[in-house]
């Protein structure tokens, strides 16, 4: 029984994993059918047959289970983004080509998902706490990096802005990545997810418009600035 705490991967500890892994399955579809406020931790306790007690062994609050949602997400948007900037790895033009439009796959395949990572939070949850930001940093990391290849050395940085991204650079530890490269960045990711949110709500449907060309625009304009 010692070692088998010690390791974590005994009977119980695996017991323990599937248990909550089928409980953030339930999770996800609730997300997916009403958004995080139908998250509820009395319908999945429900749904499979336990007492709600007994699933608070597993995730303490809501927002405990909202939290490795929200960790999941992020770890697997990042897993998309390093798998379409590995496959590109001789030409950074494509590489951050290739690497928005799995920005943009990720999240029709996931609306649910993506919505859980950048819409408003909700009423009393941390959105903004250590560990997501630390969750959603892979993720950026990956676009530094592609964007990293392509930048002038001496690019601009937003006037004004300079600073705070330099602050923001040192939180994080990065090296070698110019103020202005963390800008740009940051920039393509403000406009790629206005696209992205757009479309995942239907609104460019209402206008008879595909949505794929003005991504593609938005990516190669930004391609070409740098």
């Amino acid at each position: 029984m010692a070692a088998e705490t010690r390791t974590g991967t005994g009977p119980r500890d695996r017991f323990r994993a599937q248990v909550r892994q089928e409980v953030k399955t339930a999770a996800l579809r609730q997300l997916a059918e009403g958004g995080p406020e139908a998250l509820s931790l009395n319908a999945i306790a429900k749904q499979l047959g336990m007492t709600g007690p007994a699933l608070y062994r597993y995730f303490a609050n809501r927002d405990s289970l909202l939290t490795d949602l929200v960790v999941d997400a992020y770890g697997d948007l990042a897993s998309a983004l390093s798998r379409a900037a590995e496959a590109c790895t001789d030409d950074a033009v494509t590489r951050l080509t290739e690497l928005g439009r799995a920005y943009r796959a990720w999240a029709l395949a996931e609306p649910h998902r993506y919505r859980l990572l950048f819409r408003a939070p909700l009423q009393g949850y941390d959105a903004q706490s250590a560990s997501l930001v630390e969750a959603s940093q892979p993720a950026m990391n990956v676009l530094l990096e592609a964007v990293t290849a392509l930048a002038e050395p001496d690019a601009r940085v937003p006037e004004g802005a300079a600073a705070q991204f330099r602050e923001w650079q040192q939180r994080h530890g990065f090296e070698g990545v110019p103020e202005a490269v963390a800008a740009r960045s940051t920039m393509l990711w403000a406009h790629l997810h206005g696209i992205v949110a757009l479309e995942i709500e239907g609104n460019f449907a209402s206008m008879g418009i595909d949505p794929s060309f003005l991504y593609e625009a938005e990516v190669t304009d930004f391609v070409r600035s740098l």
